[in-house]
């Protein structure tokens, strides 16, 4: 029996190699994995012995070669097959382990050239990986560390059955396919539009107890992104204490991220059932976190809390005593940590800050299942400084309120539509998300902030068809008004907002969140 041992990872190689010489198998290599196992004294060809032909071109050729992949295609049930195996000297090749080239991880570093990329495409592996799948009732197909235990097992007690095999096929032609979305998706690199053919590759972090109800089956999977950014946000986020995370847990965080990142300035963001309930900036985080909860004390309980700066031990001291799932931040200072961690059911992540933070947010594919299909958009990504205000009213809304007006429309964007947001001092006072009527939110709104309505910004997702929300604000006494335009009756109102001396932007672009 013959064995070809060639991978890029090395975990657990030369044990898996070592019980493969032990049962008997001659095993070959190249490069460093050949090395690695001579190192480690374990009994090891070259490949070159099976080709008869040497490495060549800095090894891009070391196993594309017929006597390789003769002996590993060959049916063995197919007579003809054998005999061609026979007259050419070509010996069978019963097992392959090959995991390839870490493309993803080197084109994630900054600054790597496009020749770097280039030779780190694997071709002979997936070449092998390939050809062993698809003769998997013959040869045994290993691409994952962890299948070498099972594998050394299960030859011990005589050999894999089929559906063993067919298992571990499967698993090499998705390892293949990972790889090639991941190079395909760093040669497209910034081309604008949407290409014929898309493939997505995920890889499992972990499986989940259920998903949003008990009865149904869960587990998170993590984009393999070819680029930059793979590792920042909550997919990649660090646990450092509570509970294990929930799907519904790991919904709401990921909107409590975004919410918090999607500003410059120190700003918290509590999030219940991925709207944000309490939301405000400040340069002391301690006193963003106290504003933040006042916009919603009541909904804040059972929710996140997610920060884009450092967590200080006054902010912890401030969260202590209320009920959260999960807190989120870039970092925590040691006593802080010390503190929250006495809440042993608190979720604390420590995610990074994605590319772009504070300047220009990177733009990604923004994925939407529907039954058979899914819906591609660029992400909703613009730049703080990219709004450009329109005044269409009589009175020009003052400095603070532009302030606000802005905060507020940085805010609407992650509030379920039909959305309305008031606010005061860059402080979420009240929110109505997706409602079937802009106005019901509206009132919502109005209602949530209570006394506090008076002065506040409003702040509208899309247009207004009717002048009833600008009614409404105006009876809530508020200020100035934020919203996109485009209404074939905008001129209602502007006429309604010019009538209650309140100021209105139009910024020409809406933040529909479905």
């Amino acid at each position: 029996m013959r064995a070809i041992v060639s991978v890029s990872d090395k975990t657990g190689v030369t044990d898996f190699a070592k019980g493969l010489s032990q049962l008997g198998f001659e095993v070959f290599s190249t490069g460093g994995t050949k090395k690695a196992l001579a190192e480690a004294k374990v009994p090891v060809k070259s490949v070159s012995e099976i080709t008869g032909f040497p490495e060549i071109l800095d090894g891009r050729v070391k196993t594309l070669h017929p006597m390789v992949h003769g002996g590993i295609l060959a049916n063995r049930k197919i007579a003809a097959h054998m005999e061609e195996l026979a007259k050419h000297n070509i010996g069978e090749i019963n097992l392959v382990a090959v995991n390839l080239y870490p493309f993803v991880q080197t084109v994630a570093k900054e600054g790597v050239s496009l020749d770097e990329a280039l030779e780190n495409i694997d071709i002979g592996g997936p070449t092998m990986i390939r050809a062993s799948a698809k003769n998997f009732p013959s040869v045994i197909v290993i691409v994952d560390p962890a299948d070498y235990p099972l594998v050394l097992e299960k030859l011990k007690k005589g050999d894999l059955d089929l559906t063993e095999r067919k298992r571990l096929a499967q698993k090499a032609f998705q390892h293949v396919a990972v790889y090639d979305t991941a190079i395909s998706h760093y040669l497209r690199g910034d081309a604008e539009g949407f290409p014929e053919d898309m493939t997505v590759a995920l890889k499992k972090r972990y499986g989940l107890r259920y998903g949003e109800n008990p009865h149904q089956q869960a587990a998170f999977y993590a984009e393999q992104i070819a680029g930059g950014g793979i590792d920042s946000g909550i997919t990649w986020a660090e646990q450092l204490g509570g509970k294990e995370l929930s799907f519904n847990n790991i919904l709401d965080a990921d909107a409590a991220w975004g919410a918090a990142t999607d500003f410059a300035a120190a700003t918290v963001a509590v999030i219940k059932h991925t709207n944000p309930c309490g939301l405000a900036s400040h340069d002391d985080i301690a006193e963003a976190y106290r504003r933040a909860f006042s916009g919603d004390p009541v909904a804040a309980f059972g929710g996140i809390v997610a920060c884009n700066r450092p967590v200080t031990l006054a902010m912890a001291e401030e969260i202590k005593p209320v009920f959260y799932e999960i807190v989120i931040a870039p970092e925590y200072e040691p006593e802080a940590l010390k503190l929250l961690k006495t809440k042993k059911d608190l979720r604390i992540l420590v995610a990074k800050l994605p590319p772009g933070y504070g300047k220009a947010p990177t733009s990604y594919l923004d994925f939407r299942r529907v039954k058979g299909g899914f819906l591609v958009q660029n992400s909703d990504s613009l730049p703080e400084e990219g709004v450009k205000l329109k005044t269409v009213t009589k009175r020009q809304p003052t400095p603070e309120e532009i302030k606000d007006l802005l905060f507020a429309w940085r805010a609407v964007k992650h509030i379920k539509s039909n959305a309305i947001v008031l606010a005061k001092d860059k402080i979420l006072l009240g929110m109505g998300a997706g409602q079937p009527s802009r106005i019901i939110s509206a009132h919502i709104a109005i209602e949530k902030a209570g006394d506090r309505v008076s002065g506040s910004v409003l702040a509208s997702d899309a247009m207004f068809p009717f002048p009833d929300v600008v009614e409404a604000a105006a009876a809530a006494k508020v200020t100035a008004i934020i919203q996109p335009g485009g209404s074939i009756r905008d001129e209602d109102s502007i006429k309604a907002a010019d009538r209650y001396n309140m100021a209105m932007v139009f910024t020409g672009e809406r933040h529909f969140r479905h």
